[in-house]
């Protein structure tokens, strides 16, 4: 990083680092290559998984989050926590007596047999959050481990964690234990991901940050220790960009900058291999999911989703409501963007070790972002063909389809019996018909087929990066039927073959 000796809030500043915006409104517009080739190298990479296991994992994480909503609502307040299990491929629940165990298998995930529910870890970690200001120095962070069932402090040894548990009137008793960990840091340096410059009117270039996100309303979203109210962000050769019009930091990690017009939003991801990867939402990963995130320092790398609601005691504050990850960062990364297949998950606010030895990261939901600034995401468009086996299109056979009307796969070609519309409810459709599972059913070749819409989990998929379509409610993937040009669509188990692999055209 190129930094100058400064003081106070610039010194904070040019400590930073974030992803940067696209191209200039007078550039033309650029071509993004296929959708996200290169997080699923990441994946492999960093997760050292195969071609095929990756995309299996990414299409069984998208269905997880179906399912977790119909645990919660079985069980309500008596769920002991919910994550995805990558060794049994499935979501699973935390769970106090046997009746609810049957319940969550009939859910379709796997109960684990717990000693506290959420609630009571919730309030081990609320007590913790009220003693906040007892910590030292040396105490670094403390959230709810779900799948371990505890409330986890990290410290820089145990006697300085274990004070800070007394001092909150807590201990081991309560599920609380203590971990030896590394200090989390902000990670300094817009399409998310590339770099960008925080200038100060009159001082000129100060620190370097990464775009997190594009929005609607004008300019991205990056953490808020990249900048305050009015500070500037430069673009390439310190051309002006945008202005910081909100800014949070500490007490949360989260900013909203409003470029000037020659900027313009776009709902892409650099992959930093020459591409991009699309946004096309904000859905919420589980704990356990695989995630990757982007910066202008160490470029793509991947983990998994170790807590959430995480606080951190940075050097010069507390900052609640964070995300846990097992991704690694460096200096100039802060602000990028943490993205599960291509769903915005939020901004890299900090983390400990580096990408050589290993460490962990800590990033700002996205949502919480939004919600705070009334902005609206930039993400990809959601009408097009959809191209499957032997590169043909799924096609409605005839110009008036009536529910019950099964789509093919067809020579591609112009015309609505070709055009889908992704909704943000996670339906597919075309001529006001929905895609949906014949009678709900979650059974291996069950048939896919046009129903009129009715927002029910049959009728909600999700394209994967990896290109697998998945039904939410079934956690299975589209595929082409065997037989001749014109197959019919069904059902089968996620397996990562060509005829399960989907792209937008």
């Amino acid at each position: 990083m190129r930094l100058t000796a400064l003081t106070g809030a610039a010194a904070l500043i040019a400590a930073l680092a974030v992803p940067s915006i696209p191209a200039q409104a007078a550039t033309p517009t650029p071509t993004p290559p296929a959708d996200g080739p290169n997080m699923v190298q990441a994946l492999q990479r960093d997760l050292r998984l195969s071609p095929e296991q990756a995309r299996v994992r990414q299409a069984h994480e998208a269905a997880a989050g179906t399912v977790e909503a119909r645990v919660r609502k079985s069980l309500g307040n008596r769920i002991g926590g919910t994550w995805y299990d990558a060794g049994r491929e499935r979501l699973s629940v935390g769970v106090l007596n046997a009746d609810d165990a049957t319940a969550v298998r009939d859910a379709g995930a796997t109960p684990v047999t717990v000693q506290r529910g959420e609630e009571r870890l919730a309030a081990v970690k609320a007590a913790l959050d009220r003693a906040a200001n007892t910590a030292g120095s040396d105490v670094y962070s403390w959230y709810v481990d779900v799948p371990g069932n505890t409330v986890v402090v990290t410290a820089a040894d145990l006697t300085a964690g274990e004070r800070f548990v007394q001092a909150a009137g807590l201990s081991a008793g309560d599920g609380v234990r203590v971990a030896v960990d590394r200090a989390a840091r902000p990670l300094s340096d817009i399409r998310g991901g590339d770099e960008i410059g925080i200038g100060v009117e009159g001082q000129g270039r100060i620190g370097v940050c990464s775009v997190g996100f594009a929005v609607d309303d004008g300019g991205f979203i990056t953490a808020g220790h990249c900048g305050v109210p009015g500070y500037l962000t430069l673009g390439p050769g310190d051309s002006p960009q945008g202005t910081f019009v909100s800014s949070t930091y500490p007490g949360g990690d989260l900013a909203w900058v409003r470029t000037n017009d020659a900027w313009t939003p776009r709902p892409w991801v650099n992959d930093h291999s020459g591409g991009n990867v699309p946004v096309t939402g904000t859905q919420e990963a589980p704990i356990g999911a695989s995630v990757c995130r982007s910066g202008r320092t160490t470029q793509w790398r991947c983990g998994v989703i170790e807590a959430k609601d995480v606080t951190v005691r940075f050097w010069n504050g507390i900052v609640p409501g964070l995300t846990r990850t097992t991704a690694c960062a460096g200096g100039g990364d802060s602000g990028g963007p943490f993205i599960s297949d291509s769903e915005a998950q939020g901004v890299l606010s900090g983390g400990g070790g580096d990408c050589t030895s290993g460490g962990f990261t800590l990033f700002q939901p996205v949502n919480p972002i939004l919600h705070q600034y009334n902005l609206t995401l930039t993400t990809t468009k959601r009408t097009g063909q959809i191209i499957g086996w032997k590169n043909r299109c799924v096609d409605v056979p005839s110009a008036q389809p009536a529910p019950g009307e099964r789509p093919r796969l067809w020579q591609c070609g112009p015309g609505g019996a070709q055009l889908w519309t992704f909704h943000r409810d996670g339906t597919i459709r075309d001529f006001n018909l929905c895609l949906d599972v014949a009678g709900g059913s979650t059974a291996e070749r069950a048939a896919v087929q046009l129903s009129r819409c009715d927002g029910g989990p049959s009728q909600r998929f999700s394209l994967t990066t990896a290109g697998a379509l998945v039904n939410a409610n079934a956690g299975k993937c589209v595929e082409a039927a065997a037989g001749g040009a014109a197959s019919r669509l069904q059902l089968a188990t996620c397996h990562g073959g060509a005829r399960q692999q989907w792209r937008r055209g």
